[in-house]
């Protein structure tokens, strides 16, 4: 061995080295079931109470109804994007009933994604994430624990944006799936909502298990519980919207000898 070689990594390190490192968004196979229901669970709770808790905090120090969306769209664009880079690599960081539908019904179609037993594990998970994270962030703030809303969002226009917002965010994730450009989604996934904030009439919920949890509080993000399965049937839609724009934005070419390429 001369001075210019690299020294031999002993076996146990080069078989770390040599392992895949799944990208936030993927689901990595060899993580256990347990570890990424878990995930999807804390993850969940986590992004409703950053939503939840910087809503409470903008109007306790505010009454400017633009400078609380502005506080609470920061809050969620930082929060959502910590939490995509941290639980990315156990569970590809859905915290979304849509996403992890979405990645079922593109498993059964030959791509990857989730199949049937995580779907029935990962939504549940979601969902009792997302109400606990409401009730945490009443807790901290003082607030009733559970109240439900008071704030109507069945207005069609509402709806229409739900739609939209949900479309944008599927065809973002599945693009950047499509384009291996997972790598990417804390930042594109956190920017898309903090814009989507904005952009859309609902201010992008985008999130079946979040809107959910965001009617056990009458807060600044909540909405009444007789607004949630409109918002919920909109957001499906949305995401059915979203993998149609994907099939036909990404479609993938063939090869001469009628083969998909890669």
């Amino acid at each position: 061995m001369t001075a210019t070689e690299p020294v031999a990594a002993p076996a146990a390190e080069s078989n770390i080295a040599a392992a895949p490192q799944p990208a936030p968004g993927a689901t990595p196979p060899r993580t256990p079931l347990i570890a990424r229901a878990a995930a999807e669970l804390v993850g969940t709770a986590a992004l409703v109470a950053i939503v939840v808790g910087s809503g409470i905090q903008a109007t306790d120090l505010t009454d400017d109804v633009a400078l609380q969306l502005l506080a609470n769209s920061t809050a969620t664009v930082f929060g959502l994007g910590v939490l995509i880079a941290l639980l990315g690599p156990v569970s590809g960081a859905h915290f979304n009933p849509a996403v992890t539908l979405a990645e079922w019904w593109n498993a059964r179609r030959g791509g990857a994604g989730v199949n049937t037993r995580e779907l029935a594990v990962y939504v549940p998970s979601q969902i009792a994430g997302a109400i606990a994270g409401a009730i945490l962030a009443d807790a901290m703030f003082g607030e009733p624990l559970v109240k439900w809303s008071t704030h109507d969002r069945s207005a069609g226009n509402l709806l229409l944006g739900e739609v939209v917002a949900t479309a944008g965010l599927i065809l973002l994730i599945f693009g950047l799936a499509r384009t291996d450009r997972l790598r990417f989604a804390p930042v594109a996934v956190a920017s898309y909502i903090g814009a989507a904030y904005w952009f859309t009439s609902s201010t992008s919920f985008a999130n079946p298990a979040v809107t959910v949890g965001r009617a056990f509080t009458d807060t600044f993000a909540g909405i009444a519980p007789a607004s949630v399965p409109g918002f919920i049937g909109m957001q499906l839609i949305g995401a059915g919207v979203g993998l149609a724009l994907v099939a036909v934005i990404f479609m993938r070419g063939k090869t001469s000898t009628g083969t998909p390429s890669a």
